[in-house]
C-alpha cells in the first residue's frame, strides 16, 4: 500500500471513529460509516488537485499583477495553502463527518447555537464578506445539484430509508454539493485568506471537486443498493421526443434550441422551460438533439434525403467494427488521402462500404441510422472547425486529425460526449487541441520534441484501445500531468528572467547615479591617464555595486565616495597603504583578479614596498587591460574593446540613458495604452524571414527606462526592445495585441459549427424566397 493510500485510510478511520454511534441501528451505522469511508477515498484526489490548481492560479495572478502589494498578498496566500494543505483536508473531512452526525430523523440538519438557544432568536449585523461567501456556497451547491440531479435523487431516498426520515435533498443531504461546499468553506476559513482569494478557492473547489462527484455518488448508491436499500430505485430522465414537425421548425426556433457560447449570453429558456446553464458553463452546445435539429433543417432546405428506403440501420456493434476497420485503413494511406477520407461525405461513403463489404448485390444494404449519420457529420464538422482554429499547421493538424476516428467511436458509444461539458473524451480533445496550438510552434526545435512525442503516444493509444470513459480519463490525467510540468517549468524560467531584468534595471539606475556623482567631480578636477581609465571603467562600477547593496545614505557608500575624492586629490590621504588596500578590495568586488587589482593599485598609489623581483606592468598596459575588462552586469562587445579613450571618457556612458520621447502621436498613444496593460498580455509577431506568427508575452516592463521583457510560451526570453519600439512595431502592423480569449478552442469550434449550420439554413431560405415568382 502506498503512502497516499495509507494516509487516506488513516483519515477515514480517524474521522469515521468520530461519527455518532448509537443514534441509528447497527446496520444503518455500518452503512453510514461505509459511505463516509468511500467519501474519504473518493474526495482525496479531487481535493488535492483543487488545492494544487489554486496554488498555480495564485502564482499566475501574481506574475501578471503590476502592483507589488497585490503580488505580496497572492504569494502569501499561496504559501499558507502550501503549508496547511494537509490540515485543510483533515478539517474538511471532520466537518463532513459532523454533517452526517447532524442529520436527524426528520430529514433536517440540526444547527443549534452555542448556548442552546434557537438560532433565529439571536440577531447580529450582516458582514458583507460573510454574505458573499454564503452566496458563493449556495451557487456552488445549486450548480452541483443540477449536474448530479439523478444520482442525488437516488441518494436522498436511500439515506432517508436508512435513517427513517422523509427524502433528503438540498442542504439536508449530508453528502450533497451543499454540504460539501459548506464543509470546505469552514475548513478553509482558518487560512484567513482575503475575500477574493477565498472566492477564487471556492471556484476551484467547484471545478475540481463538485464536478467530479459523479463517481462518488455512483459508488455510494451501489453500496446502499447492494445492501438492499431500495434496490429497484431508478432515476431515469424522460427522453426528449422530436417529431417531424419539430425538425422542420423555423430557424428562429433552432437558434433557441442550440444556444451558442458567447461572452455574455442573454438569459433564455429552451422549449422545455429549463433554466439556462449555470455560470461558468458558457451555454455551449451540449444538446445533441439541438444540433440534429439544425442538420435536419439544412437537409430539408437542400432537398436531401438520408438513407435508402427498405435499408436496415446498422447496429452499434456493426458501426464500431466498421470504424475500427476504417482506422486501420487510414493508418496505411498517405496524409493527403487521409485528410480527404476524414471529410463528412467521404467518411459516410467509407463507412457504408465497410458495413456492406462482402454482401451480394441483391442483398438488403445496411445504412447508417439518422442519429448515427448525424453523429458522423457533427464530429467531422467539429474537427474541421478545430483545424481552422489552429495557428500552426503541419504536425498539429495531423495530430488532431488522428484523433477524429477515436473520438467518433466514443461519440457513437456515448452520446453524452455532446451533452456533458465535463465528459473525459471532450476534455481530452480540448486539452490536446490547446496543447498543440499553444505549445507546438510548427518548427523542428528540440524543445517541441518531448511534448510532440507525448501527444503522439497518447493519440496512438487512443487509436489502439477500445473507446471507454476509463481510457479517456487515464489519457486526460496523463496529458494534464505533462502540461502541468511544462507550465511549472515555464513559470520558473519566466520568473528567473523577470528577476534578472529587475536586477539589471536596478543596476542601471545605480550606475547612472554613480556616473552623475563621478561627473560632478570630473567637472572640478578632470583626471588623466591610468586614473581616468580606472575611474571610468572600474571604479564607477564599484560605486554602483555599493549603492545597489547598501543605499546612497549608507556609511559604506559614503566611504567609497571618500576614496574617490582621495584618488582625485580632493581630500588628503592620511594612510596611503590603507587607501591602496581599499582600492584592491573594491576592484576585487566587481570581479577583477586579485593579482591584477594589486598591480593597478600599486601602480596608481605606490604605497608599501613592492617586490623588486617582480616588474609591474606599465600604466599604458594596465589602462588597456581596464578597457578590456568586462563591465559589471553586461557583456563587453567587440566595438567597446576597440573603442578609443576619447569615446570612453564620459562617465555617463556607463549606464543607458532614458529613451527619447516618441514624436508620432499615434505611436505615443499606443505606448501609453501598452503601459496600462497588465503583465501577462500576449502579442503576436510576424517573423520577417519566414512570415510565421509568433506569440510573445509581456512579462515585465520598466516605467523608468522603458525596457520591456517578452517571453515565449515556455518562459524563454524573446526579442529585446523598449516600450517605444514595441509601440512602433504595433503601429507598423508587424505586431498586434492578442485579445484575451474567454472561450477555449473547442468552444469556439462548437460556436462556429452551429453558426455555419444556421447560416446555411438562412441563406437557402432567403434564396428560395427570392426565386419564388
Amino acid at each position: 500500500m502506498g503512502a497516499g493510500q495509507d494516509r487516506r485510510h488513516q483519515l477515514a478511520s480517524r474521522s469515521s471513529a468520530g461519527l455518532a454511534g448509537g443514534r441509528w441501528p447497527a446496520r444503518a451505522q455500518q452503512l453510514i460509516e461505509a459511505a463516509y469511508t468511500s467519501s474519504v477515498e473518493g474526495l482525496h484526489e479531487p481535493l488535492k488537485r483543487c488545492l494544487g490548481a489554486f496554488e498555480e492560479k495564485l502564482f499566475a495572478l501574481a506574475e501578471r499583477s503590476p502592483r507589488a502589494d497585490e503580488q505580496q498578498d497572492l504569494f502569501a496566500s499561496r504559501q499558507r495553502v502550501m503549508q496547511e494543505g494537509g490540515d485543510v483536508q483533515q478539517r474538511f473531512l471532520e466537518h463532513l463527518g459532523n454533517a452526517l452526525n447532524a442529520v436527524d430523523g426528520t430529514g433536517a440538519t440540526a444547527s443549534p447555537s452555542a448556548n442552546g438557544s434557537k438560532p433565529w432568536l439571536s440577531l447580529e449585523l450582516l458582514d458583507p464578506a460573510v454574505q458573499e461567501l454564503s452566496m458563493a456556497v449556495d451557487q456552488i451547491g445549486a450548480r452541483g445539484e443540477v449536474r448530479h440531479s439523478s444520482q442525488l435523487h437516488e441518494l436522498g431516498y436511500r439515506f432517508a430509508v436508512l435513517i427513517g426520515s422523509p427524502p433528503l435533498e438540498g442542504k439536508s443531504l449530508p453528502l450533497g454539493p451543499h454540504a460539501l461546499a459548506s464543509a470546505f468553506k469552514l475548513a478553509t476559513s482558518e487560512l484567513a485568506l482575503p475575500l477574493k482569494h477565498q472566492l477564487l478557492l471556492l471556484q476551484q473547489f467547484d471545478q475540481w471537486v463538485i464536478a467530479s462527484l459523479s463517481s462518488l455518488y455512483s459508488t455510494v448508491n451501489a453500496q446502499l443498493q447492494s445492501a438492499g436499500i431500495l434496490p429497484q430505485l431508478r432515476s431515469v430522465p424522460l427522453p426528449r421526443r422530436v417529431g417531424k414537425q419539430q425538425r422542420q421548425a423555423p430557424v428562429a426556433d433552432a437558434a433557441e434550441e442550440a444556444p451558442v457560447a458567447a461572452a455574455e449570453p442573454p438569459p433564455t429558456e429552451d422549449r422545455q422551460g429549463k433554466s439556462p446553464a449555470p455560470a461558468g458553463t458558457g451555454n455551449s452546445i451540449e444538446v445533441l438533439e439541438s444540433l440534429r435539429d439544425l442538420l435536419a433543417q439544412r437537409r430539408a432546405s437542400q432537398g436531401a434525403t438520408v438513407g435508402a428506403s427498405g435499408a436496415r440501420a446498422a447496429s452499434e456493434d456493426e458501426l464500431q467494427t466498421a470504424l475500427g476497420a476504417l482506422q486501420q485503413h487510414l493508418a496505411q494511406v498517405t496524409d493527403n488521402a487521409s485528410r480527404e477520407l476524414r471529410s463528412a461525405a467521404r467518411l459516410r461513403e467509407e463507412l457504408l462500404a465497410q458495413l456492406n463489404l462482402g454482401k451480394p448485390a441483391d442483398a438488403p444494404q445496411t445504412q447508417l441510422s439518422d442519429e448515427q449519420g448525424d453523429t458522423v457529420e457533427l464530429v467531422a464538422g467539429l474537427f474541421e472547425q478545430l483545424g481552422q482554429q489552429l495557428q500552426h499547421g503541419g504536425d498539429a493538424r495531423a495530430l488532431l486529425g488522428n484523433m477524429q476516428l477515436p473520438l467518433l467511436r466514443m461519440a457513437v458509444a456515448d452520446p453524452a460526449f455532446f451533452e456533458r461539458r465535463e465528459h473525459p473524451a471532450r476534455r481530452l480533445l480540448d486539452a490536446v487541441t490547446s496543447a498543440a496550438n499553444d505549445w507546438l510552434d510548427g518548427s523542428d526545435d528540440e524543445s517541441n520534441r518531448p511534448l510532440a512525442t507525448k501527444l503522439e503516444q497518447l493519440v496512438k493509444r487512443a487509436n489502439q484501445e477500445p473507446p471507454s470513459k476509463g481510457l479517456y480519463t487515464s489519457l486526460l490525467a496523463d496529458i494534464e500531468h505533462h502540461l502541468a510540468l511544462l507550465t511549472r517549468k515555464a513559470q520558473a524560467a519566466e520568473r528567473r528572467h523577470v528577476e534578472a531584468a529587475k536586477g539589471r534595471e536596478r543596476l542601471d539606475l545605480a550606475r547612472r547615479r554613480a556616473s552623475e556623482l563621478m561627473a560632478e567631480r570630473f567637472a572640478q578636477a578632470p583626471p588623466r591617464g591610468l586614473l581616468r581609465t580606472l575611474l571610468d571603467r572600474a571604479w564607477s562600477d564599484v560605486l554602483a555595486l555599493t549603492l545597489l547593496r547598501h543605499g546612497e545614505e549608507s556609511d559604506a557608500f559614503k566611504g567609497q565616495l571618500e576614496i574617490t575624492d582621495q584618488l582625485l586629490g580632493r581630500l588628503p590621504i592620511p594612510d596611503r597603504l590603507q587607501l591602496q588596500q581599499d582600492v584592491e578590495s573594491g576592484l576585487q568586488q566587481i570581479g577583477m583578479h586579485a593579482e591584477e587589482s594589486v598591480q593597478v593599485a600599486q601602480r596608481l598609489i605606490g604605497a608599501g614596498t613592492p617586490d623588486s623581483s617582480v616588474e609591474l606592468p606599465s600604466a599604458t598596459d594596465l589602462a588597456l587591460r581596464l578597457k578590456q575588462h568586462q563591465r559589471l552586469g553586461e557583456l563587453q562587445s567587440q566595438s567597446e574593446k576597440s573603442q578609443p579613450e576619447s569615446a570612453a571618457a564620459s562617465p555617463a556612458s556607463a549606464a543607458p540613458a532614458a529613451p527619447p520621447p516618441v514624436a508620432d502621436p499615434r505611436v505615443r498613444a499606443i505606448e501609453q495604452h501598452i503601459k496600462k496593460l497588465p503583465f501577462g498580455t500576449w502579442f503576436e509577431f510576424v517573423d520577417p524571414a519566414s512570415g510565421q506568427l509568433m506569440q510573445r508575452k509581456l512579462a515585465w516592463y520598466s516605467p523608468m527606462s522603458g525596457r520591456c521583457l517578452l517571453v515565449s510560451r515556455r518562459g524563454q526570453r524573446g526579442e529585446e526592445m523598449t516600450l517605444a519600439q514595441l509601440a512602433q512595431e504595433v503601429a507598423s502592423g508587424r505586431v498586434c495585441e492578442v485579445p484575451t480569449q474567454r472561450e477555449s478552442l473547442l468552444d469556439r469550434a462548437w460556436r462556429n459549427l452551429t453558426g455555419n449550420l444556421r447560416q446555411s439554413i438562412g441563406t437557402r431560405r432567403i434564396g428560395a424566397k427570392e426565386s419564388t415568382p
